[in-house]
């Protein structure tokens, strides 16, 4: 979600939406993989958020590959994913190919897929669709964002945002509709759940976290917005527990087309 005071993929920042996470993330895929959490490659894996909330909600012992370019997030990961084996692997995901998910029953990320370009996300498609395996993409941005009680520069805040996430040709609020067509694309199911984030007054660090990375993403697109006032009222709001936010996501599942069902 952009800039926060902290790097986006730091542990105090992971951690920090962790629980707003495993709240917005959709139940029904689990169920619908059934036996194939056998073998695991979870994709960008932070600090295992993606590990802790679904090994539980797959059936049988698990291995987990953790993937991530961040040496200090996978050492976290290994030691926090409730898994019968847990293994690391140093990548960046834009050099993931096929041989690396090679044994792998289900491919796994969480909020990934907005971070992507156009052309990362069809190399991602045809690396995934070329394993045979189904696929779990958890919590992708939609570009909605709903703020209780609203705001005249609301949608001028919204709209700067989401082009931030467009920025260097990153798919953005776009990324989920895609992925999901470069899928089918190449022949594979997909189905889409709503995941969103809701944040009320038991939310209040986050939601603070979070207001000062969307209007300071949002000004970097747009400095001539009225930044200042803006967030000094909404972080007044969230003090008083006024404020509720919803943000929008999509978790994606892919199954293979095949005759047995996934």
């Amino acid at each position: 979600m952009s800039t926060t005071g902290v790097p986006a993929f730091a542990p105090q920042w992971l951690a920090l939406r962790e629980g707003a996470d495993a709240r917005a993330r959709a139940t029904a895929p689990p169920a619908l993989l059934r036996d194939h959490g056998r073998v695991v490659a979870d994709l960008g894996c932070g600090t295992g958020a993606m590990g802790r909330w679904l090994g539980p909600r797959l059936p049988g012992p698990q291995r987990w590959i953790l993937f991530d370019r961040d040496p200090t997030l996978l050492e976290v990961a290994r030691k926090r994913v409730p898994a019968a084996s847990v293994r690391t692997r140093r990548l960046d995901l834009a050099a993931l190919r096929a041989p690396d998910l090679a044994g792998v029953t289900l491919v796994v990320a969480s909020a990934l897929l907005d971070l992507l370009t156009g052309a990362e996300a069809g190399v991602l498609a045809e690396t995934v669709a070329a394993a045979g395996c189904p696929a779990l993409f958890s919590l992708s941005v939609v570009g909605r964002v709903e703020l209780s009680p609203g705001d005249p520069s609301d949608a001028a805040f919204a709209q700067a945002f989401d082009d931030h996430q467009r920025r260097e040709g990153r798919l953005g609020p776009e990324a989920a509709a895609f992925t999901a067509d470069a899928f089918e694309g190449l022949g594979r199911q997909v189905r889409s759940f709503p995941s969103p984030w809701r944040l009320g007054p038991g939310d209040a660090a986050l939601t603070r976290a979070w207001l000062r990375g969307w209007v300071g993403a949002a000004v970097d697109q747009d400095p001539s917005l009225p930044h200042g006032a803006y967030l000094e009222r909404r972080l007044a709001q969230c003090a008083r527990g006024e404020l509720e936010v919803t943000v929008h996501h999509t978790d994606l599942l892919v199954l293979p087309r095949s005759p047995e069902p996934v």
